[in-house]
């Protein structure tokens, strides 16, 4: 079966700043040396019965202030078909922000842009810089990937509020909007009416990866039961399946993060092929 792994990142420690993986930086995570290394697409390494046919680069923290560069180093050294998520400030002044559009625009993979939200969400979505921006990606057809926790009642009501204005931004779910772990909780509930808002929109996607920054030992179960959500509510055509590599190494290979996402599915053929294949060929348009 063929794979288009829509969410992951490639290091090049050398080259790179990656502030973020260093000892003396957040995130604190004790098992942070484990991906603290380079990694290139040969590290992507895929067996029978599976084989990559491309993927999407998802920014990694490269350059944050020239972010053209971690591009240029992806087309020089990557020859799979591949597509590009680059990291852009959404707070910077409208003037900024378009002119490091401009320069991304010079390159043929850069499909997007990302700048993480997370426990910022509220700031970001209700700041008039941030709007403006999103409002500039819209009209150069760039996707949104957006990561953010739908647990949080009121930046969902945010999120929700931008996509009404902007009817036209294509927005992408990063990790499935970050499910919480006890799914009896009312963070669960929650998260279940956030998905549920967002999946009526059709310029709106989801990406089903990233459990281990839940927990590095989430359960097969409680994946299951996330992956099931996002399919009854986005359903086939806007929901991927996605590795988060290197990340997904705190849990297991990339061959067995692959299996265990759609192993006790009762998924056919055609339906894995399009979680795993077929949507991230058409939304990220990879060049196959």
């Amino acid at each position: 079966m063929k794979i288009i792994d829509p969410h992951l990142h490639l290091f090049n420690l050398e080259q790179g700043h990656y502030q973020w993986l260093k000892t003396d930086s957040p995130p604190y995570w004790s098992d942070k040396k484990t991906i603290r290394q380079s990694f290139t697409e040969k590290d992507l390494a895929l067996s029978v019965p599976l084989q990559l046919a491309g993927f999407v680069h998802i920014e990694a923290g490269f350059d944050n202030q020239q972010p053209w560069r971690e591009i240029a180093w992806l087309e020089d050294s990557c020859s799979l078909p591949f597509r590009a998520i680059a990291g852009v400030n959404l707070l910077l002044p409208t003037s900024e922000f378009q002119q490091i559009l401009d320069k991304l625009d010079k390159f043929e993979s850069v499909v997007g842009v990302r700048d993480i939200l997370d426990e910022n969400a509220c700031a970001y979505l209700s700041n008039p810089h941030v709007k403006e921006n999103l409002a500039r990606l819209s009209q150069q057809q760039l996707i949104f990937e957006c990561q953010m926790a739908l647990t949080d009642v009121v930046a969902t009501e945010q999120l929700i509020a931008v996509i009404n204005e902007l009817p036209t931004l294509k927005l992408v779910i990063n990790h499935a909007g970050w499910p919480p772990e006890d799914i009896d909780s009312k963070q669960w509930k929650n998260w279940q009416s956030g998905i549920q808002a967002l999946s009526g929109y059709e310029n709106v996607a989801i990406k089903c990866s990233g459990f281990e920054m839940v927990n590095r030992q989430y359960s097969a179960p409680w994946q299951q039961h996330v992956i099931k959500h996002c399919l009854a509510t986005f359903g086939l055509d806007k929901t991927m399946l996605a590795s988060n590599f290197p990340l997904c190494l705190f849990k297991s290979s990339y061959q067995k993060n692959w299996i265990t996402h759609f192993e006790n599915q009762p998924l056919s053929t055609n339906e894995l092929e399009l979680l795993c294949y077929k949507n991230a060929l058409r939304i990220y348009k990879i060049p196959i």
